[in-house]
């Protein structure tokens, strides 16, 4: 792998100018297709320095590919003191902008690209590639796809027991954490979330869930739903981890995913480079 340089700048978007980082390899390798990267944490939390953000578009960039993470708008964190110093926070769509506006940009310059996220960073990737069309793959790990936790599968059920069943999603959260998200009730159902809805379109996807997470209730039913749409969609489990596991880089699950990543994206390259 090579070696990785990046640079921190501002790009301008509709409300303002946007925070990234770009990741720009050593050793360029042809014909890889750029890539946009966006963190986790609820929508409320997370920037550029999140391991989560800054390891994962490390190694993919190590691989020849340049990688944009965007540091996008947050929505407010519904607990905790205010203080004045404390950011505003910004409901849906102004993070969802802020992601394709860097999109948008990026393939200005470079033509085709890939979008990918954690957790609720896949969850924007997916609404962005709807908005998008001509987006060239989707890389998601453990994300939220749906407004409502969907019903735990019995393999979710069996591997969320006991200890594994510690600081989970509940229903009830995840119901909560989107609400927060998009503002109010009502719009749930107003395209902050693509699960339930017209999946069409979108392009080849690679889905990642954690072992022990309650998001893979999210997690699978959403492959099922790119499948019935006629989405070329590679769907696997981590085995043996945790929702966040990209947080930590020394992790087995950690090497699992981002070798997945890799592999996937460099067979998407393939495929595309045959592609007129």
């Amino acid at each position: 792998m090579s070696a990785v340089r990046t640079e921190d700048r501002t790009i301008p978007g509709r409300q303002g100018a946007i925070p990234v980082r770009d990741y720009l390899p050593a050793e360029p390798r042809a014909g890889a297709a750029p890539v946009i990267w966006l963190h986790g944490g609820g929508f409320v939390a997370g920037d550029l320095d999140t391991p989560e953000s800054h390891r994962v578009a490390l190694r993919l960039a190590a691989a020849g590919r340049l990688v944009r993470a965007v540091d996008y708008r947050l929505a407010p964190r519904p607990w905790g003191r205010r203080h004045s110093n404390t950011p505003p926070g910004h409901h849906y769509p102004a993070g969802l902008d802020d992601v394709i506006d860097a999109s948008r940009a990026l393939a200005d310059e470079h033509g085709r690209i890939v979008l990918g996220g954690a957790s609720a960073g896949a969850c924007l990737a997916v609404t962005a590639a709807q908005r998008m069309p001509g987006t060239a793959g989707l890389v998601l790990c453990y994300g939220i796809y749906h407004a409502e936790l969907p019903a735990l599968p019995a393999a979710v059920r069996r591997r969320t027991r006991g200890l594994a069943g510690y600081r989970q999603f509940t229903p009830a959260a995840v119901y909560t954490m989107n609400v927060n998200y998009v503002g109010r009730e009502e719009l749930l159902a107003g395209g902050a979330f693509p699960g339930g809805a017209d999946l069409a379109g979108l392009p080849p996807t690679l889905l990642l869930d954690a072992d022990f997470d309650t998001l893979r209730a999210s997690g699978e039913t959403f492959a099922a739903e790119l499948d019935a749409a006629g989405v070329p969609v590679a769907h696997a489990v981590v085995p043996h981890s945790w929702h966040g596991f990209l947080n930590r880089h020394r992790l087995n699950a950690f090497r699992f995913a981002l070798t997945a990543m890799n592999g996937w994206l460099a067979k998407r390259d393939a495929a595309l480079a045959r592609t007129p």
